[in-house]
């Protein structure tokens, strides 16, 4: 999803020296857990999130997926459905958000978060916590979105869809949080391949 414009909720524990991504994932043999959220609007105040999808790998690849929507209770916004084509029939029967979240904290429990614009997932994911009187994530995290900024200097965009792109990643479904979610990782091990000299 784009970024909103609130002040954050709960800053997120970035990483940011990417120079030692390469020795953290080899050496150091760190569990990493992609994901991304699609939510009814650009408002962690006020809107909900719809589907948390996520990809929980090391260094010898893929070892487990998530993805569930989540049952909002009321119809969902047009231009979200446009955006995401998730529907509101889709979302019967789904579990509520209290499941969803404990279900993605035992998912990601011990890992390093990755996300496309950390942020913005990270502020609905603790702000739904919070309201349900859980607490707050306190996951180290990398920004996919910094971090190809750093690593593709000269790139005139930064979005998921680009990157990808430029990668010759394939986009099975833009905007939904389960393929969003393998794209950050492909996007994120990518980034530190290509930036391999520089870290070593």
């Amino acid at each position: 999803m784009p970024p909103q414009n609130n002040a954050d909720f709960c800053p997120v524990k970035l990483l940011k020296d990417y120079k030692r991504l390469r020795r953290l994932i080899n050496e150091n043999g760190a569990t990493f857990c992609a994901f991304d959220t699609e939510t009814t609007g650009l408002s962690y105040k006020n809107d909900k999130i719809i589907e948390v999808g996520a990809v929980r790998f090391d260094k010898s690849g893929v070892l487990a997926t998530y993805d569930s929507f989540i049952n909002v209770g009321f119809p969902l916004p047009p231009i979200i459905t446009q955006i995401t084509h998730i529907t509101d029939q889709m979302l019967e029967g789904a579990p509520d958000i209290q499941k969803v979240m404990r279900d993605f904290e035992e998912f990601s429990k011990g890992c390093v978060l990755v996300a496309h614009n950390a942020q913005f997932d990270w502020n609905f994911v603790n702000s739904e916590r919070v309201r349900l009187g859980m607490k707050e994530l306190k996951n180290k995290a990398i920004d996919t979105l910094d971090l190809a900024r750093w690593a593709y200097p000269v790139n005139k965009k930064y979005n998921l869809q680009y990157l990808a792109s430029g990668m010759k990643i394939d986009v099975h479904a833009a905007h939904r949080a389960g393929d969003d979610a393998r794209v950050c990782m492909e996007v994120f091990l990518r980034a530190v391949k290509d930036t391999d000299s520089i870290q070593k």
